[in-house]
């Protein structure tokens, strides 16, 4: 069996219902590649809490998730989102199952810092559950909700998420979002980045606002991982496709230029 291929996507796509359906039908076209999706869904947990009268802060990047709230950001995440992306696969023809984090233990799940609420950092956990999805040709879609060994739920960033089920798998990453990938001065796509140019890009101000947070996100899972992390669309169905058969597609993120491509 080919390694599988781990995908991240941000919760931008839930907004775009044209282009979540291009997305798994791209996921759906190279049916005899294993495939993984983590995903977070921001934008359906802000709307749930905003609609309940109830109020979203953020510190240091991460959302606050006060133990009052676990219950409805659980919901948002592992229910609404991850349904909502598991129909839309199944409806393009590829067999999908909806997981979170916390089934089968996939990852080891611990609390973050009690200033964060019910926010867990993760590690990982038990393959077995993956690999028998995967040995018999489902696409696993994990929400980014653990659960403890405490037996409490806590929302995971699903950047961490992401990296830790790659660590497990051992295979690519691929950070998703709705750009094609880094782009230089000129609006062209930059193909490979290591530390060094990434930190002057970022300090010229090339890289900036939400790019310069996903490359450092990209940069820290490449070291991690010990792999190459792939920053790319998901507005291009045709590109996300060739991408998931093996060809160059995006931006490649190799922390410390030596380590081996995808």
């Amino acid at each position: 069996m080919l390694e599988p291929i781990v995908l991240k996507l941000g919760g931008a796509i839930f907004e775009n219902e044209t282009a979540l359906a291009n997305l798994c039908q791209a996921l759906a076209s190279v049916q005899e590649r294993p495939l993984v999706l983590v995903h977070g869904g921001g934008v359906i947990v802000e709307s749930l809490l905003a609609h309940l009268g109830l109020v979203s802060e953020k510190i240091e990047g991460l959302r606050v998730t006060p133990h009052t709230q676990i219950d409805y950001v659980t919901g948002a995440l592992a229910g609404t989102a991850n349904k909502k992306l598991t129909a839309a696969i199944l409806r393009q023809g590829r067999a999908a199952v909806g997981l979170c984090l916390g089934d089968g233990g996939l990852c080891r799940v611990t609390e973050l810092d009690a200033k964060f609420g019910a926010v867990g950092q993760c590690d990982s956990g038990d393959p077995e559950l993956l690999s028998t999805l995967l040995e018999q040709h489902y696409l696993p879609v994990i929400s980014s909700i653990g659960i403890g060994d405490d037996g409490q739920l806590y929302n995971v960033n699903a950047d961490q998420a992401a990296v830790a089920i790659g660590k497990m798998l051992q295979g690519p990453l691929v950070l998703l979002s709705d750009v094609p990938g880094v782009l230089d001065e000129n609006g062209q796509l930059i193909e490979s980045l290591d530390q060094s140019q990434a930190e002057q890009l970022m300090a010229s101000g090339t890289i900036h606002g939400g790019m310069a947070v996903k490359v450092k996100a990209a940069l820290d899972a490449s070291e991690a991982m010990q792999q190459v992390v792939i920053l790319a669309g998901w507005k291009d169905a045709d590109a996300l496709a060739k991408l998931l058969m093996g060809e160059s597609v995006g931006t490649t993120v190799n922390a410390t230029n030596t380590i081996e491509k995808y």
